[in-house]
Order: C-alpha cells, then structure tokens, then sequence
C-alpha cells in the first residue's frame, strides 16, 4: 500500500486499535491466476502484546476449509491482512472554496506476514472458543459461549484456522491533512454530526488532533 508520509499514523498503538476495533479481515494470498481473497474475522493469540508494534506479534484466524483459499494456505505462505477501519465522503461544500475537488477519507491497516495453519480439531476449537468470546465480550449483548462449546466441537471439523505471524505493517490514516485547520474544524463537525463510520472517521480525526482546540465542540 502506497502511503504519503502526511498520511502515516503517528503512534504505533493506533494501527493496533484499528486491528481491535474493525476485526473483519480480508486474508489475501497469491492464487493460480488472481490473488486469492477471504473475509475472516481475526484476533490477537492469547499472551499477545497490548500495545506497541504489531510486527512480531500472532494473531488467529480462521475460514471454512471448503473455501479454496484454505487449500491455497497448506504449508504456509506468506499473505496480507488488510483492515479496512472507518471512511466517509467529503464534500467540497465544506471547503467553502472553488475550485475544489471532494475526496474519500478513510483508515486502513494491511499487515504482512507469514500464515501457519493449526493441524487437529483442539487448536482449531480453541481459535474458535477465544475468536466468539472475544467478540461478545467486545459487540455482544452477554452471551454466554460455554454451553454451546458442545457444539462447536461438533461442527469444527469444517473450519480450518491458522496462526498469522505479523512481519511488517503498513498503515494509512486519510484525514484530511492536507487542509487548514478551520477547514478540518468543519469536516470532524460535520462527520460527528452523522452515524455510523462517519462519525467514527470525525472521532479519529479528532483524537488525531487534526481540528486543534475547539474540534470537541464544532
């Protein structure tokens, strides 16, 4: 990913919330004619670093072994991770200039590295007990998983789940840099005005300090 240096996130720990916060991946790996490409979920292996670089850190993944993908990952081979956070439409209405030209704001985190996928159902069951209590825990409503691991025991044997060694990362937070700074003022204002990744994008930009003192209250 081509990212100009205005765009580069300025703290290691932000690449790693991204990966937290928007854990729907796309596992991307080379195929017989066009690069193979899977949405999975992902999460950190246990005993992973909180904070800090991700490169050398394991995270756990898994898809359905009918997936031709999964056949494509035997061995393992090297891949990328591509976390798409929040992203908006920005209007050149809220330049209040002409000429002017709209644009795309967005966040999102490619992680290269190495995929080692887990021989046996006991390590594949356990990628799959910590990836649904994770997930609960962080946009469930407290679901309880232990009574259904029964379950999940029973139907494992059609997941394959595999363990991504981080290599390198590359990250790109879009946010309007470029801009004067009133300008960025109206654009966290109007992003946080709305819902959903809108106005997740204007929080960014706003915890990126982007609108200086007084963007909490534009």
């Amino acid at each position: 990913m081509h990212v100009p240096p205005m765009y580069r996130a300025d703290d290691e720990d932000r690449a790693r919330q991204v990966v937290h916060d928007y854990p729907l991946a796309t596992l991307v790996s080379n195929g017989p004619r066009v690069p193979h490409a899977t949405h999975l979920p992902v999460v950190a292996a246990p005993g992973a670093p909180q904070s800090g670089d991700l490169a050398g850190s394991t995270l756990w993944g898994h898809l359905n072994r009918a997936n031709a993908h999964w056949r494509a990952l035997a061995g393992g081979v090297h891949a990328v991770l591509v976390f798409t956070g929040p992203h908006a439409y920005i209007t050149p209405a809220i330049y209040r200039t002409t000429p002017a030209v709209p644009t795309w704001d967005f966040v999102s985190v490619h992680l290269h590295g190495r995929v080692e996928p887990i021989d046996g159902e006991a390590g594949t069951l356990e990628v799959v007990k910590r990836t649904a209590e994770l997930f609960e825990s962080a946009f469930g409503a407290g679901w309880a998983a232990e009574p259904s691991h029964g379950h999940f025991a029973r139907i494992v044997g059609g997941v394959g789940a595999f363990r991504f060694h981080v290599e390198s990362v590359d990250s790109m937070f879009k946010l309007s840099q470029e801009k004067d700074r009133d300008v960025r003022v109206r654009i966290i204002a109007s992003l946080r005005e709305g819902s959903g990744p809108a106005a997740e994008l204007g929080r960014i930009m706003h915890e990126h300090g982007l609108g200086g003192r007084g963007a909490e209250g534009a």
